[in-house]
């Protein structure tokens, strides 16, 4: 994990304790000459092309951000870059939970995955690496519009209620990006992630709000469209690091249709190109559609509907009294009355309760290990509810520390007991906690009796707020969910160790602007020991190309290159854009360091 006084960044500092466990080194040492040959690359070739079709301000924002075009870019420079932006970064193993993702863009902070594509993925990779998440998001921060969407978006997305199935399509979707870049891993293998990670999307049931949250967030911030329907311009970030798909999403074979809220209809595959595109107006048109789906979800609708989705959820999740005290808990059971309203509602095993997002003393997950339950409603009788009882109301109605009171909900539920303590901090009252306590419901049934220890009730006539996770993460102690499967960390043989030497030798000329005779004798050693590559190749004619150096080796080379694309299918478009950009060099590309 990367020591926080490393940074001066603001956003980077104030992570809370349960984002940081996701943090890992960089590592810069560990990029390999054709690392950063990929790096440069693929920005070349984004600079080359983008500069017609991006957002305005992406240009400009790549110098803002602290990327190179020469380098693959250090987490330390960007974040001293983006702090003047208000934003910051951190280096994290390929995809972590939505969940933590969102809730990293709420503290404006990017989350950069620390890897690198390899070359054979250098036009797309279904894994997110260093080029998706610094080329593809960091730019587009310059924007004060748009980076406002995207941290308000992380707000409401850290509240978004999700499905056990989430975790596992979450699994499906890492362990297949994590195949795919690895090395030596079989056909078979990968065939048979896909084909489960297939079963499990089709078997989903109804789509959580994460889900929908995820495909809003999929057409916009990382594959979305500004502009007109005629002339669309390109701000998402996967379309903006996808050397590929950043050319062939402007065809008319992908369909560009107006982002509205039925957006959320559409449903995305990561491993595939995108059959159609979304184009919004202006990005204020994000948030307001933003806020019609965020109406629609448990943070700001409550209610049974909203509590099911916490049970559905089956990990820690928190419900709001209308009085503002937090529950959080794994919610396993609630009770409704016969107009479908909350009557009762119960978490298992560790609990915490919570007032304005600070848990309350003494109502730790330790104190309530076995969980918590409680009434939601009016008491019977009573036009005032509970929670808003003044000092007056509480003796009337025989609410009074010391003495034993019963209370009967309009539920039918009815609570006896000796009251120990009521909490009320404010104009509200939060809790009030019986000893020698027995709970049953309008049937009889006994929810608590007295040898269970001291009984905390609840007070609050509704449930106004369900959100995802806990209300204080940091008191909860909570460990997000982190999955067990990591990256693949590639060693390299003898030979690919010997091919990274010629690229680096060949950055070395390119950079000193020395030892140039050097090159006739690594191209040969190139084609004799390494006929499949073609990047180091067109990194040598560059040189030529520019310096005017060799005509007869240039002329081989060239010739050598033009060869491979006639008869190397998968290689063509590459080349073809290599020799396109060596043509039309980038000499302006100023982006400082």
């Amino acid at each position: 994990m990367s020591d926080f006084n490393d940074f001066n960044n603001p956003q980077v500092r104030n992570l809370p304790r349960h984002l940081r466990q996701f943090i890992v080194e960089q590592h810069y040492e560990k990029y390999t000459p054709i690392d950063q040959a990929v790096w440069r690359y693929v920005m070349r070739k984004n600079y080359s092309y983008l500069k017609d079709v991006a957002y305005y301000p992406y240009i400009k924002g790549l110098q803002r951000a602290g990327l190179s075009i020469e380098h693959i870019p250090d987490l330390q420079t960007m974040n001293d870059n983006l702090a003047k932006l208000g934003w910051g970064a951190v280096t994290v193993d390929g995809f972590i939970p939505p969940a933590a993702f969102m809730e990293y863009q709420a503290y404006r902070v990017l989350v950069i995955a620390a890897d690198i594509r390899q070359l054979n993925h250098i036009e797309y990779t279904p894994a997110p690496d260093i080029i998706h998440e610094s080329a593809g998001h960091a730019p587009i921060i310059a924007d004060a519009a748009y980076n406002s969407y995207l941290s308000y978006f992380g707000s409401i997305g850290a509240k978004a209620m999700f499905s056990a199935k989430d975790f596992e399509l979450y699994e499906a979707i890492r362990h297949l990006s994590i195949l795919k870049e690895a090395v030596h891993v079989s056909e078979e293998e990968i065939a048979a992630a896909e084909k489960h990670l297939n079963d499990v999307a089709e078997n989903m049931g109804e789509p959580s709000e994460m889900a929908l949250l995820g495909r809003l967030h999929w057409w916009t911030v990382e594959y979305g469209l500004i502009g007109t329907l005629e002339d669309p311009k390109i701000y998402g970030a996967g379309l903006l690091s996808s050397i590929g798909e950043s050319a062939s999403c402007m065809s008319d074979e992908v369909k560009k249709i107006w982002y509205t809220i039925d957006t959320v209809n559409y449903q995305y595959d990561i491993t595939k190109t995108q059959p159609q595109l979304f184009v919004t107006e202006s990005f204020q048109n994000l948030i307001d559609v933003l806020e019609q789906y965020a109406d629609t979800m448990a943070f700001r609708r409550g209610g049974a509907e909203s509590v099911q989705k916490a049970i559905d959820c089956k990990n820690p999740a928190t419900a709001v009294y209308s009085s503002g005290l937090q529950v959080t808990g794994i919610f396993t059971e609630m009770k409704t009355n016969a107009e479908g309203e909350l009557t009762f509602v119960k978490t298992s095993g560790p609990s915490a309760l919570a007032f304005e997002n600070k848990q309350l003393p003494g109502h730790d997950k330790v104190y309530h290990k076995d969980g918590f339950s409680s009434p939601v409603g009016r008491l019977k009788g009573s036009i005032t509810p509970l929670e808003n009882y003044d000092t007056a109301a509480l003796v009337a109605a025989n609410i009074i520390v010391g003495q034993t009171c019963a209370l009967e909900f309009e539920s039918g539920i009815r609570v006896e007991g000796e009251i120990e303590k009521i909490l009320k901090p404010g104009n509200k009252v939060l809790l009030i906690s019986f000893k020698n306590c027995r709970v049953t419901d309008a049937s009889g049934i006994v929810l608590f009796q007295p040898d269970w220890g001291m009984y905390d009730m609840a007070v609050g006539e509704k449930i106004v707020s369900v959100f995802n996770g806990a209300a204080d993460k940091d008191a909860y102690e909570e460990i997000t969910y982190v999955s067990q499967k990591q990256t693949h960390k590639i060693q390299y043989d003898e030979a690919m160790q010997k091919l990274h030497q010629l690229y680096q030798s060949v950055r070395a000329i390119r950079e000193s602007d020395k030892n140039h005779q050097q090159l006739p004798e690594i191209f040969k050693t190139l084609t004799l020991e390494y006929p499949n590559d073609w990047l180091c190749g067109l990194e040598i004619l560059e040189i030529l190309d520019h310096k005017k150096l060799f005509p007869e080796l240039e002329a081989e080379i060239r010739e050598w290159l033009v060869e491979k694309a006639e008869h190397e299918p998968e290689h063509r478009k590459l080349i073809v854009d290599g020799l396109h950009v060596i043509a039309n060099p980038v000499t302006q590309l100023i982006i400082q360091e």
